[in-house]
């Protein structure tokens, strides 16, 4: 399947259209195995979700809270891989050609595969855009430019940390939108500073006309209307995953709650952007 460049694009555009925010969601690829996960998958824009992101899995995944740590981990030990992310994600979107999928994860895995090679996998797989937590704007070359040159969008993180003189850096080679961490210190660990964070986001407009979203610590439907009340998107990851978790047997495999688990809880945090969603 080719590149469609225009879904996040169109995505911002339709959401400033109808004067909502959106709701992105993180599940990590292959938690806790590969057939729930994709069902997961596959469920998650019917139940609300106006973005996905697709966590590739990884063995240190060191801006990631214990939540995600651990989906990481139970997705690897059930044999996924970075190719086998692009299977899953080359699999939603022989159903889905609308909604975006941005892959997030970490360059290890990247540079292992070779960075050619992932590009063109990840663009075939239908993959809208890049967050890589580790490469940092002074290793542009190593993946960002390869990717905004095959017209893959990268997104770029910014903090309560990154000042004025550290943000041209940062919103250099940006595309596709702008990622507000909302909170120092790693994911799922402190509820998400409404406040501080419509500061930041009033900030981050004024360098740059790129869509903001903001993740880190966002937990409810609440925070969900308070942070798309001044940004153009929401990120829900760590209480998703949690749903995943708080499903699983004894000895750690989905049930038959986890797929309705997992939908419902987002279309509560649906209801937060200003649409009623009923769960897939």
């Amino acid at each position: 399947m080719s590149y469609t460049s225009a879904r996040l694009q169109k995505l911002f555009d339709n959401l400033q259209q109808s004067e909502r925010g959106g709701l992105g969601i993180f599940v990590t690829a292959g938690d806790p195995d590969r057939q729930t996960s994709l069902a997961i998958l596959k469920g998650l824009p019917a139940a609300g979700a106006d973005m996905i992101e697709l966590g590739m899995p990884f063995s240190d995944p060191m801006a990631d809270g214990p939540s995600i740590q651990a989906a990481s981990l139970r997705a690897l030990n059930n044999g996924a891989s970075l190719a086998s992310t692009l299977e899953i994600l080359t699999a939603f979107r022989a159903d889905d050609q609308v909604t975006p999928v941005v892959l997030m994860g970490y360059y290890n895995p990247i540079y292992s595969y070779g960075v050619d090679a992932f590009l063109s996998a990840a663009i075939d797989a239908g993959a809208d855009g890049l967050i890589i937590v580790d490469l940092p704007p002074e290793e542009d070359n190593e993946l960002c430019i390869p990717a905004l040159d095959r017209g893959l969008p990268f997104v770029r993180l910014a903090t309560p940390t990154t000042n004025d003189q550290r943000l041209p850096a940062v919103l250099k080679n940006t595309s596709g939108f702008v990622y507000y961490v909302s909170i120092t210190g790693i994911t799922g660990t402190a509820a998400v500073p409404r406040d501080l964070a419509a500061a930041a986001v009033k900030r981050l407009k004024k360098h740059t006309d790129l869509p903001v979203a903001v993740g880190f610590g966002i937990k409810t439907a609440e925070d969900v209307a308070a942070i798309t009340s001044v940004a153009d998107a929401a990120i829900v990851g760590s209480a998703v995953v949690e749903q995943i978790r708080d499903s699983l047997d004894p000895s750690g495999q989905a049930t038959n709650a986890t797929v309705e688990n997992v939908l419902s809880f987002v279309a509560t945090l649906a209801t937060g952007t200003q649409r009623s969603a009923p769960a897939g």
